[in-house]
């Protein structure tokens, strides 16, 4: 097993020290072995967890499935997923200019997601003058 160093701020090495003492975690190593490793299977749903006892820490802890999905996102963590079921709801409504502040307020104009944004608002308005 490798070893490494991570600083951490002193409040947060209080905060698992009251854990490992109040009986949650055996030690403040098992804490940041579960701690990773669950963020890793938050971002990577293929992550093999190697943690001995991953899931019965995690059961004790309470953290059910939609909890899970809660730490994620809509669209399993990124913001991407959530803007377009936004621009979309305010392009559904005829709220074109309610979207367009969305994306300009979250976007650069440049990036490929504001460009993705802004062709599939676009898709709403070309729909209503058709209509």
């Amino acid at each position: 097993m490798a070893k490494d160093t991570v600083r951490y701020p002193d409040e947060v090495v209080d905060q698992i020290d009251e854990l490992v003492e109040d009986g949650m975690f055996e030690s403040k190593s098992e804490f940041y072995r579960f701690s990773a490793e669950y963020v890793l299977t938050l971002v990577d749903s293929d992550h093999d967890v190697k943690t001995f006892n991953f899931d019965e820490i995690k059961s004790e802890l309470d953290i059910s499935e939609a909890d899970h999905a809660k730490a994620l996102g809509t669209d399993g963590g990124t913001f991407f997923l959530d803007a377009v079921i936004t621009v979309r709801k305010q392009g559904l409504r005829g709220n074109y200019e309610a979207a367009e502040r969305f994306i300009d307020s979250h976007y650069e104009p440049t990036d490929q997601e504001c460009i993705i944004l802004e062709e599939l608002l676009g898709t709403y308005r070309d729909g209503a003058n058709s209509a």
